[in-house]
């Protein structure tokens, strides 16, 4: 049951991160090399690499920092994608698919190094995560994925059934895929560390200050905002799920999916020895995924897809998927509960698109935001000061999704239908 939670917006991540840095509305003109249309990883880690090469830049949020996707995620710091490795080479073809494997799967290096180097206090810990697999036939799919990541030099370990109950403390899973490079942050307090970073090394960062309108002035691209408005010769618009106005075929060319998450009172020395006693995140391989992580306090962390935050017919899910999670457990207090959109692309793909001359976009991460956010922002920075090589995919045009909308709603009743089912089991 829940035990004073409220319909408010305040997340776990939002209640335990270290505060912002100081940042303000833009309420003046100015002139950059490069303005960034959004504050999450992608436009925090485009923005950090060109200060750090000397660029003058600006980042424009219309809300606060880690606002989006950046800031509600479950926090699992992983490598390579959702897609399995011979599905992107049939997607991209071999040398293609290559290139984008090797390049994502260095990434929880990138976002670790990042954390080291930056002294980010953002709840790091790097023991891996565990991929579940619910049935016979998700114990399949993880034997399938370890054929082909360990064909690709991944240190990836397959765990049976035993050692998967001691690992996570469920009896619910069959066997579990390990990967030893991953591991779990507090996604928020990260964003707000490569926001303190990047304005350290000269970026500036205004928050509160939605684009309303980009217009070509010369040879210069206008930015304009209620009070404000910014000269860039490049822009980057880094909005990922939460793009709106700009460019609206962009919010046609993904899918939105709600994933919602809820975060318990922190468990006991004796429930914490047998909850994910070696601290790694996990996912499951059920089509309408669930998650469950600890954090620095010893909250129990369970998430899914869809809004269940949506009235109060389901809000026992998370009372229920714990009950067979943990049966052991008994009842869990809850104290928070928050939701977020992925932008799901058609291909399940990230892309990387010139909408105009000097005006680029990478998005569509499709729920893997930690890894791609950080490392494609990084890319972006070298390709955006002349190393075209910097980018690990090619700049594709647009493709707007047929339906789009149709789907979403589809998506979404289709989990809120298996989630009811699965409160009733």
């Amino acid at each position: 049951m829940f035990k004073g939670v409220t319909e408010s917006p305040l997340s776990l991540w939002s209640a335990s991160a270290p505060a912002a840095p100081a940042t303000s509305p833009l309420v003046m003109s100015i002139d950059v090399d490069v303005a960034i249309v959004g504050g999450g990883f992608t436009g925090l880690s485009t923005a950090l690499h060109l200060a750090e090469q000397g660029s003058k830049v600006a980042i424009l949020e219309a809300q606060g920092l880690g606002h989006g996707g950046s800031g509600r995620n479950v926090g699992l710091a992983n490598a390579g994608l959702w897609l399995e490795p011979d599905q992107m080479d049939a997607a991209l073809g071999k040398a293609a698919a290559d290139r984008l494997y090797r390049f994502l799967a260095d990434a929880p290096n990138v976002v670790y190094g990042l954390i080291e180097r930056h002294q980010i206090q953002c709840e790091a810990v790097r023991n891996g995560t565990l991929h579940l697999g619910h049935s016979a036939k998700g114990v399949q799919e993880l034997e399938r994925r370890h054929r082909q990541l360990v064909a690709r030099g991944a240190p990836v370990e397959l765990k049976d059934r035993a050692e998967t109950q001691r690992l996570t403390g469920s009896p619910l899973y069959q066997g579990a895929l390990f990967d030893p490079r991953a591991g779990t942050i507090q996604p928020l307090a990260y964003a707000r560390g490569l926001a303190t970073a990047a304005i350290g090394a000269g970026a500036q960062l205004f928050t509160q200050s939605p684009v309303t309108d980009i217009q070509r002035q010369g040879e210069h691209w206008l930015l304009k905002s209620p009070q404000g408005q910014v000269k860039a010769n490049k822009v980057v618009i880094a909005t990922n799920a939460y793009t709106e106005l700009l460019f609206p075929e962009l919010k046609q060319s993904f899918v939105p999916i709600y994933y919602f998450q809820y975060a318990s009172k922190p468990l006991t020395e004796q429930q914490l020895s047998r909850i994910l006693p070696e601290r790694q995140g996990c996912w499951d391989t059920r089509t309408v995924m669930c998650s469950f992580r600890m954090d620095q306090a010893g909250r129990l962390v369970l998430g899914s897809m869809g809004n269940l935050l949506q009235g109060d017919k389901l809000r026992h899910w998370s009372d229920r998927m714990t009950s067979k999670l943990f049966p052991w457990l008994g009842p869990v207090a809850w104290d928070y509960r928050w939701v977020g959109q992925i932008a799901y692309s058609n291909d399940h793909l990230p892309h990387f698109h010139q909408l105009a001359d000097g005006i680029y976009t990478c998005m569509g991460y499709s729920g893997r935001g930690i890894g791609p956010g950080t490392t494609l922002g990084k890319a972006m920075a070298g390709y955006l000061l002349g190393d075209k090589d910097a980018m690990p995919i090619s700049p594709t045009s647009v493709d707007t999704i047929s339906w789009r909308d149709l789907r979403h709603a589809f998506y979404e009743t289709g989990a809120r239908v298996y989630h009811a089912r699965q409160c009733l089991i």
